[in-house]
């Protein structure tokens, strides 16, 4: 068969892994040929950006972060934003789609990404296309699998950005603000917080009360070490207050979603009014992405890159990888939404509570 491969959305370690994967084993037990598509769906819109894929272009990829095909989270087929006259306008573009994978004579088409790219795959199999999809994100937030490649590298990231602040916190009796991705999720924050050592974790599924925080640091004021952590979710927000917005959806042409971040100032800047330690804001961003991913994500890349070839070879289109209690198996691309969440009664947040760790409830 001839297979189109395209990564979509935000990057994450392990995509080149997946891309490893899914061309050897292709190539040496089906004979299948790949065709790698650039910039996500902007590579079957915008002319010059398809190749051929073959074993010779994926040496030495396995520990390189990014995507050698490059990514993109503004190219939705249906909501394709273009510049015209001056000013950007939508329109959908989803039947070019379609001729250009007739015109590259693709059997079919496989997707990596997150809940948008994957969203797109089932809409253009409504339109007649043959795609399957693989989950990845370090949100960790998609509900149709355990979990996604990246969570793990992610964590490790930021677990390490923990341990480090904590001498500088500890030398300077300062009280450091950790702001780290996850979008509406908590899981990036509350398993790097627990491995980090963090004293106040504060994820969006439990909205904080800065008095409690307050309360928190004002006890730890009293010991010896004084100095305190903070890791808070970019999507954490007070007790009757709002998300800490950089843009709105609509400043993003294409995009249809907001772009969150500022949360750690916003939380600082609250504080500020009630304790008299120096506070200092540490915002990770774009490092979380970066970097060679670790060896589990780079095994649970390489399962999910080899297992999407059964799906192609059974025929069950509309359908995507996923990991359930340790197997990899096949489930409808419309069970791809980002829907799991922090459980706020969990037994992970009540252990981390039980150990006298605020979450500012």
């Amino acid at each position: 068969m001839r297979l189109g491969v395209l990564t979509g959305g935000g990057d994450c370690p392990g995509l080149n892994a997946l891309i490893r994967g899914l061309v050897k084993r292709g190539a040496h037990e089906f004979g299948h040929a790949f065709v790698g598509i650039e910039n996500g769906y902007m590579g079957l819109v915008e002319p010059g950006l398809t190749h051929p894929l073959t074993e010779e272009d994926i040496r030495g990829i396995l520990p390189k972060g990014g995507t050698i095909l490059g990514t993109s989270n503004k190219a939705n087929p249906f909501s394709y934003a273009t510049r015209e006259d001056g000013q950007w306008v939508e329109r959908d573009v989803s039947d070019q789609v379609l001729r250009r994978c007739e015109e590259l004579g693709l059997d079919g088409l496989i997707a990596v990404g997150g809940d948008g790219t994957l969203s797109i795959a089932h809409r253009l199999v409504e339109k007649g296309l043959k795609v399957v999809g693989c989950p990845k994100t370090i949100d960790n937030d998609l509900s149709g699998t355990d979990q996604t490649f990246g969570f793990d590298t992610a964590r490790l990231i930021v677990t390490e950005a923990l341990d480090r602040l904590h001498s500088t916190a500890e030398a300077h009796d300062r009280v450091m603000v950790v702001e780290i991705m996850g979008r509406h999720a908590g899981f990036l924050t509350l398993e790097s917080g627990i491995a980090g050592g963090a004293d106040v974790i504060l994820i969006p599924e439990i909205p904080y009360s800065v008095e409690a925080v307050v309360e928190k640091l004002r006890r730890r004021s009293t010991r010896r070490r004084s100095f305190s952590i903070i890791a808070i979710s970019e999507g954490a927000f007070p007790q009757g207050g709002e998300l800490a917005v950089l843009d709105a959806a609509e400043a993003i042409p294409g995009r249809g979603v907001v772009r969150l971040g500022g949360s750690g100032k916003a939380l600082a800047d609250l504080l500020a009014r009630h304790i008299e330690a120096e506070i200092r804001v540490t915002v990770l961003g774009h490092l979380q992405r970066g970097g060679s991913p670790s060896a589990a994500d780079r095994v649970l890349a390489t399962r999910y890159g080899c297992k999407v070839l059964d799906l192609v070879s059974a025929g069950q289109w509309d359908h995507m990888v996923a990991l359930r209690a340790g197997e990899i198996i096949a489930v409808p691309l419309s069970e791809s939404r980002k829907e799991r969440r922090v459980d706020p009664a969990g037994e992970l947040v009540r252990f981390t509570k039980s150990m006298g760790i605020s979450f500012g409830d």
